[in-house]
This record gives C-alpha cells, sequence and structure tokens, in this order.
C-alpha cells in the first residue's frame, strides 16, 4: 500500500454544502497547503439516541446527497487525489458513537443488536455500491463504534457483503487503544485506527500497535489523527468537548511529537488528518480558532513539509 498523505474533508457537512464552489475551493486549498495526495471524504448520518435502531441518512437534509458525493469524488480525481469514502453514524443527542449498546441477549421489550446492524448494513452497503462505482481507493466499514466492535460475527457478515459491492481496499477505523482489543482484523485488508494520543505517550502506544500489526501482517495506517489548538489540548487531544485558552503552538508540537515517534516504525503507511472542512474559516482568523483545523497554523506548515519530505523519501 502506498504511503497515505491524507486528510478528512467534509465531516458533518449538509445537504447541498458540497455543491457550492466554496467547498470545491476548500479542497483545491487543501491539496496545495498540505501536500495531499489522498481525501477522506466523510458522509455523516445520525441515529437519534444510543439504543436507536433507525438511522437517518435516506433524503435526509442533514446528509450529503448521492450527487454531491459523486461530484466531489470526480473534483478529487480532477486534482489526481485518490479518495477513501467513510460513511459514519453519529447520534443526534451529542453522545459519542462509541456508547451506541444493546443487550448482548436478546430480550423481546427490548431493541437489539440484530435490528441496528440491519440498519447499518443498509447504511454501509449503499455507499459501498458508490465507492465501487467510482472506483474509491479504499472504503471505510465503520468508525471508532467501541461497543459495536465486540459483535465480531455482525462485522464479518457485513464485510463479507461489502465484498460483493466493493472490490477495492476495505478498512475499519477503529478508536484509540482499540487496535489490539479488536478480534476480526483478519476480515479486512488494512488496518487503521484514531491516533489521538497524548503528545508524552506515543511510542509507548506504537510499540502497543506495533504488535498488532506484526501479528496480521496488514497494511496500517491512522485514519484520524489530529489535536486541537487550545492549551492542555496535547495530553488529551480526543475530548473535543474540552476548550481552553488558545494556543497554536500546542497543535504544532503535537504534530511534531507525532510525526517524529512515527517516522521511526516503517509500520506506519500515513496519516488522515483531522480535519479540514468544506467551509473555511477567513485565514485571518486561524490564530483564534480553538478546533482541531489546521488551516492557516503553524501546524499547517509541520504537515505540509512533513508530506513533502515523505514524497521526496520515497
Amino acid at each position: 500500500m502506498d504511503f497515505i498523505k491524507g486528510f478528512t474533508f467534509g465531516y458533518m457537512s449538509k445537504r447541498g454544502e458540497w455543491e457550492t464552489d466554496e467547498a470545491k475551493e476548500s479542497l483545491r486549498i487543501l491539496k496545495e497547503r498540505c501536500a495531499i495526495d489522498h481525501v477522506v471524504l466523510t458522509v455523516v448520518a445520525e441515529q437519534d439516541h444510543p439504543q436507536s435502531i433507525s438511522i437517518h441518512w435516506r433524503n435526509h437534509p442533514n446528509v450529503v446527497s448521492d450527487h454531491e458525493i459523486i461530484s466531489m469524488i470526480e473534483y478529487a480525481r480532477s486534482l489526481d487525489l485518490k479518495v477513501i469514502l467513510k460513511p459514519m453514524v453519529n447520534v443526534s443527542d451529542g453522545t459519542w458513537r462509541a456508547h451506541i449498546n444493546f443487550f448482548d441477549t436478546d430480550v423481546p421489550c427490548e431493541p437489539k443488536w440484530s435490528e441496528w446492524f440491519e440498519a447499518y448494513n443498509e447504511f454501509i452497503l449503499h455507499y459501498a455500491k458508490i465507492a465501487e462505482k467510482l472506483k474509491c481507493d479504499m472504503f471505510v466499514i465503520g468508525c471508532e463504534m467501541v461497543n459495536a466492535d465486540r459483535r465480531e460475527q455482525e462485522w464479518r457478515h457485513l464485510i463479507s457483503r461489502v465484498r460483493k459491492q466493493y472490490s477495492g481496499l476495505i478498512t475499519y477505523n477503529c478508536d484509540k487503544y482499540q487496535e489490539d482489543v479488536l478480534k476480526w482484523w483478519d476480515a479486512v485488508d488494512v488496518i487503521s485506527s484514531s491516533g489521538y494520543y497524548p503528545i508524552d505517550a506515543w511510542e509507548e502506544q506504537l510499540d502497543r500497535i506495533e504488535r498488532v500489526v506484526l501479528k496480521h501482517d496488514k497494511p496500517f495506517f491512522f485514519c484520524e489523527a489530529g489535536c486541537p489548538s487550545w492549551e492542555g489540548g496535547e495530553f488529551l487531544p480526543n475530548d473535543w468537548t474540552l476548550r481552553g485558552k488558545v494556543n497554536v503552538d500546542v497543535q504544532k508540537r503535537w504534530y511534531e511529537e507525532m510525526f517524529r515517534a512515527t517516522s521511526k516504525r516503517d509500520w506506519v503507511r500515513g496519516f488522515a488528518m483531522w480535519d479540514w472542512k468544506a467551509q473555511l474559516y477567513p485565514i485571518e482568523m486561524a490564530e483564534e480558532n480553538q478546533d482541531y483545523a489546521v488551516y492557516g497554523k503553524p501546524a499547517e506548515t509541520i504537515i505540509n513539509q512533513f508530506y513533502r519530505d515523505i514524497a521526496e523519501f520515497k
């Protein structure tokens, strides 16, 4: 697998937002300023609460349309970018998707894993067909579904169904600290995870992940990785609910340490940084932005240089 110099694009975009010239220009700027060669296009649907068995995605006003997805994939290709399609499920009440959960033993009066996976299969298979039609370079079947991860047979069944629709590489984006917990890595083509590790914990966590990669002998990349721009964010980069005093240098130092640590591990085959919005803030506001965005911040220069150096080295 080629080294993935990637970025996540368009997270939480609503219907119609990818049709704008602004969104296309944002992707062009991303390639120009960060030297990427892969883009992860996120399609986000929601369920009402963690125990809902319905996923709202078909013709929903908060979900980008198939036409928009196809158009954005084609535009990305016109920029010579490889495309990874990543459908995701969020929870409307604000609960993190990792807490979607049901009883392991069915109870007649309670919602069931089988009902949820039926809805999830329908959702994922729809986008697998688009990924095949547009020949996307990789397809992500799920992201950070920590409680659902234990349902091994359901995931294996879904993967077998996806393979009937999509002929490219399949990955699952497990959450941080879950790389050595998942039991069905053998069923996918690429191992990937969310690299939101504390700035002072990279070596320890990479040692742990390395054992998983060597055991399964599969390619690995960080399907998400990023750090917010507030004081303290480098020590708990996964918690998007925290806020502190704006400090863009925190983000810069975190990226420098991640690249320093991962560059010593040749099994780390890339990143999809988190994240780049379809609608950019004015660049003069960059120093005031607390989010994970890197547009106009010092971290953007670090990423650009790293990806350019990788290209020269390869």
